[in-house]
């Protein structure tokens, strides 16, 4: 496989199609004792061209599984991905990938973990300096550039992802729980500037949550899935006006609240029967 930087994994075309297609998705590992185990199965969901998705479900249902495999990063046992009406059988083009942690290098200044992905794409230097620069603007570090990782906050870093993630204009996002680990003022703050960003871009996301609110809050869709093995159980369309700039003033909206509530009927048995396994086990 190859080696892969973290939040960039490939430059983007212009006007390419960033629609995925996932159908019948099954993948099955190994584990330490030489058993077959199913982490996924039967997956279909399709994200079309600057749709922004989320995907949620109970601990080990398989969501990030799922995003290994529209990354390339993993291949499928059953099924197929498809982005761009082209099978994914490597690693995706156009796509960026945003982990829960930082996944920054803690040797490389702000500015050089930035510069990394046009540089590995080709970019002179010098215009890929001016670019990362732009894009530290952009999330509010203009002046951090010089600082190194454990120099910052929980939310610079985030920030720091935020634009290695961005800064070749990724035609497709993905993103694994990426403000997860963040306090909740800090977390609100992130995503609202994730959304005026993708605003922006338009990429199309993928976007794996625990938090039920912020799924409602940032996507056009929201996805279900069952407890393991993972399946697609329900997708619920999120018809809230856009742009959404201020995420807690819309958690009190009353179309919110029903939507939240809808999915979470949904998404209740789920998490329930998970737990009861884990009780089991």
């Amino acid at each position: 496989m190859r080696d892969i930087q973290p939040g960039v994994l490939s430059a983007t075309t212009a006007n390419s199609d960033a629609r995925i297609e996932i159908v019948g998705l099954t993948k099955r590992f190994l584990t330490p004792k030489g058993e077959s185990f199913t982490a996924i199965e039967n997956v279909t969901l399709t994200v079309e061209p600057g749709q922004f998705c989320a995907i949620v479900g109970p601990t080990g249902c398989g969501k990030s599984t799922t995003l290994g495999q529209v990354s390339g990063l993993e291949r499928p046992s059953a099924g197929s991905v498809r982005v761009g009406g082209q099978p994914v059988n490597g690693i995706t083009s156009g796509v960026s990938y945003m982990f829960q942690s930082d996944s920054l290098f803690p040797w490389k200044t702000v500015l050089q973990n930035v510069v990394i992905g046009p540089t590995l794409l080709g970019t002179p230097k010098a215009e890929a300096t001016e670019l990362a620069r732009d894009w530290l603007r952009r999330v509010g570090l203009s002046g951090f550039e010089d600082r190194y990782p454990h120099q910052l906050s929980g939310g610079m870093r985030k920030r720091v992802a935020m634009a290695a993630a961005l800064i070749n204009n990724p035609r497709i996002l993905l993103m694994d729980e990426p403000f997860g680990a963040l306090d909740v003022q800090t977390k609100a703050i992130m995503q609202g500037e994730l959304l005026q960003l993708w605003e922006e871009l338009r990429p199309s996301v993928l976007f794996i949550t625990h938090d039920l609110d912020e799924a409602v809050a940032m996507s056009d869709r929201v996805a279900i899935m069952t407890s393991s093995p993972g399946s697609v159980k329900d997708v619920f369309d999120i018809d809230l006006p856009r742009p959404r700039r201020n995420i807690q003033e819309l958690r009190h909206d009353p179309h919110f609240i029903e939507l939240q509530g809808q999915i979470w009927e949904s998404l209740r048995d789920e998490v329930s029967r998970a737990y009861q396994k884990t009780v089991a086990a």
